[in-house]
């Protein structure tokens, strides 16, 4: 998407052989560009938060395997690159399925063929994935021409929740990708930004994209949906996700949840965006199956901003010593859903709507074949 007029990808490869992503942890203040060209640099990216969103940690995450064949083309090698990037986010269901794609994809081949191949896949992957963001988009636009229509020369108000735009993704993202092209095709639309504590992804990314495309946003605090959704300031919810369940339980930042309580008890539609390869065909019950990553204190007990000197620094705001309950994602069952966007088209948020668009596995223990 844009920075500043001109287009980016969030992810690229260099005439180096590396690839280069946002690290994300600077970001809104600062946009600086990191290379990464081993798998160990990969997955610190991916662990320590660098770069995120299921989509584009997928992406870092199938370059990473392709470079630790480079390193060392053997099965061993395979095996254990595989197993070190699978580890390092155990949420988003993304990541198995593109480390899965790169292993099945050179696993048969000469050792010599494989470091190739997997970079081949890798930048397949990625294309691909900006084709089936803006299919998302055109769907998830007719909802919101629909709005648009039936209240003339208003805006259209949307909500939504961390971040789910290009920097999520290698491209165009999932939940924004209709706000963009609404916005692109002149459609008067407007956002409601959630801060989303504790890395403030809303606040800090959502938010600077917004900025950088031109789309009129609010930013508000986490708890304010409610408030605005009672008010009728809500036309509809948008968001992401990192993990949908075979019933439609959709699993994404932690207090989406409550925004799907809220849009329930106010009549608001709430709309999830996602591609296939975040539907997990081996998983029912989100609630009981999904692992819930839980993170560091630190995320909770300190916070980064720009200090009057123009320093990007962490600052404590809680007693010492406090104890945290970092939990990163929370389930929403699908009967709190008004519909899946994907790029095949709109469903209901159930195994009978995903299964009107898609096949699933016939073993049930992987991701949905496109």
């Amino acid at each position: 998407m844009k920075i500043q007029g001109t287009w980016y990808r969030s992810l690229r490869e260099t005439d180096e052989g590396a690839i280069a992503i946002i690290d994300q942890r600077r970001l809104p203040h600062e946009l600086r560009w990191v290379e990464l060209a081993t798998a160990a640099q990969c997955a610190q990216a991916i662990q320590a938060m660098w770069t995120r969103g299921a989509p584009l940690l997928a992406a870092v995450g199938a370059y990473g395997l392709g470079f630790a064949l480079r390193e060392d083309s053997s099965d061993a090698s395979l095996a254990n690159a595989y197993d070190t990037l699978l580890a390092t986010r155990p949420t988003a269901v993304n990541l198995r399925w593109a480390l899965d794609q790169v292993y099945q994809g050179v696993k048969a081949l000469p050792e010599g063929e494989r470091p190739g191949a997997a970079r081949a896949i890798a930048a397949n992957l990625c294309d691909e994935e900006v084709e089936t963001n803006q299919a998302i988009g055109r769907y998830g636009l007719e909802i919101i021409e629909q709005i648009a229509a039936a209240r003339p020369g208003q805006p259209v108000n949307l909500l939504t929740h961390c971040n789910a735009g290009w920097l999520a993704t290698v491209d165009w993202g999932t939940a924004l990708a209709p706000i963009y092209m609404a916005h692109d095709a002149g459609i008067p639309v407007h956002v409601y930004v959630d801060e989303t504590r504790p890395r403030n992804q809303g606040a800090s990314l959502t938010a600077w994209e917004l900025a950088n495309h031109g789309v009129p946003f609010t930013l508000v605090v986490d708890n304010a949906g409610g408030h605005l959704m009672q008010h009728g300031l809500v036309d509809m919810c948008i968001v992401g996700t990192d993990r949908v369940t075979a019933q439609g339980d959709v699993c994404n930042k932690i207090g989406t949840y409550l925004k799907a309580l809220a849009a329930y008890d106010n009549g608001v539609p709430f709309y999830v965006a996602l591609p296939y390869t975040t539907i997990d065909w081996s998983m029912q019950d989100g609630l009981a199956e999904i692992p819930i990553e839980r993170r560091s204190d630190e995320e909770i007990t300190h916070i980064w901003g720009k200090a009057a000197t123009g320093d990007v620094i962490p600052v404590q705001i809680t007693v010492d010593g406090a104890a945290t309950g970092n939990y990163g994602f929370d389930v929403t069952p699908g009967r709190l859903v008004t519909a899946l966007i994907t790029e095949r088209g709109i469903v209901p948020a159930s195994e009978a709507g995903l299964k009107s668009l898609y096949q699933a596995p016939a073993t049930s223990t992987g991701t949905a074949i496109p």
